[in-house]
């Protein structure tokens, strides 16, 4: 990781504008970072906006590379079973899963705060 942080876009999208089916994603664009939420309340897609900043952050840190996060995410959903409703982040094998369990903690903080009804976010976002 740099000294500085790079340059970083964050910004809403159609959830069928996603590169796969998720609600969050973080990538690289050239030098610059992409950070995106599907579009859904503004306090839900600040909570997702949260949850993917910080969990891009600390994979940084950690020298994970995106490909291998977005590989392993990927992979998950085309076997993820009907009804299934986890995320790749909670598979113990992601490559990831130390970094989106602390992202979640923030992610559920700022809900709480926000007054975001847990059960509602989840299945607002499970619907997409």
């Amino acid at each position: 990781m740099n000294k500085h942080l790079p340059k970083i876009i964050i910004e809403t999208i159609s959830h069928n504008k996603n590169r796969y089916d998720t609600v969050g994603d973080y990538y690289k664009i050239g030098k610059d970072w992409r950070i995106t939420s599907s579009k859904m309340t503004a306090d839900m897609e600040f909570c997702v906006i949260i949850h993917e900043l910080v969990e891009w952050y600390l994979t940084q840190k950690r020298g994970i590379k995106e490909k291998d996060i977005t590989s392993f995410d990927i992979q998950f959903e085309k076997n993820r079973k009907k009804c299934n409703l986890d995320e790749p982040g909670d598979d113990k094998r992601a490559p990831y899963y130390n970094e989106h369990q602390i992202a979640t903690l923030f992610e559920k903080e700022m809900a709480r705060f926000l007054k975001v009804n847990w059960k509602k976010y989840t299945n607002t976002v499970n619907k997409l």
